[in-house]
């Protein structure tokens, strides 16, 4: 498998669950910018969309959109619990976490990145945002992880998120659960070999 990514960026979900995965896989940097591939060539060749994340699997195939890949990943290291077994309640509820932070929380901040957002449209984009990540603060108040005691590709595409957060200094002050939530994550050994990884620890 090859794994095409940006360092900081959602591809940063799927190098996590490789590396939670115990999956051996090759990693390819991609200028989002200029759509080339740090190796030389044009990523919108592996990738039309030119986005990030992008994974070529063992059989040549390529995956786009992380909520879809990290499953795919999830599914080869069965034993790793990255996801409840396909076609369960569990699964579903797994998926609906994905969808959520997806549309919810990523797609939210693409104002906040974009240079041509006007400047008063982005406070707007910052309560938002504060309003869902409110909802899953609450959320966490009794589990450690998204899906209960387990971490799973959610927690990893959630982790993501709270970095730009931090990144963009976003006021999470009032959010008690997210806060230890974040300290968890980031403390595991593989999203601390996937940041080092990524230039980013």
């Amino acid at each position: 498998m090859k794994l095409y990514f940006a360092p900081g960026a959602c591809s940063l979900s799927p190098h996590i669950a490789l590396l939670e995965g115990g999956l051996k896989a090759d990693y390819e940097q991609v200028d989002l910018k200029a759509k080339t591939l740090k190796s030389g060539g044009d990523y919108r060749e592996i990738n039309p969309k030119g986005a990030v994340p992008a994974l070529k699997t063992d059989e040549g195939d390529v995956l786009t959109e992380g909520p879809a890949i990290v499953q795919y990943i999830a599914d080869l290291a069965p034993g790793s619990e990255l996801a409840p077994k396909a076609g369960t309640k569990e699964r579903y509820k797994l998926m609906e976490w994905l969808n959520f932070i997806s549309t919810e929380l990523h797609k939210m901040f693409s104002p906040l990145f974009r240079p041509n957002t006007p400047d008063d449209y982005k406070p707007i984009a910052k309560e938002n945002l504060a309003t869902k990540f409110a909802y899953v603060d609450e959320k966490l108040a009794k589990t450690q992880y998204l899906m209960g005691d387990h971490f799973t590709v959610a927690d990893a595409y959630l982790y993501v998120m709270l970095r730009w957060a931090q990144a963009l200094k976003l006021d999470m002050s009032k959010f008690g659960n997210l806060k230890t939530y974040f300290e968890r994550v980031g403390a595991r050994p593989k999203v601390q070999e996937a940041l080092k990884a990524e230039g980013l620890s």
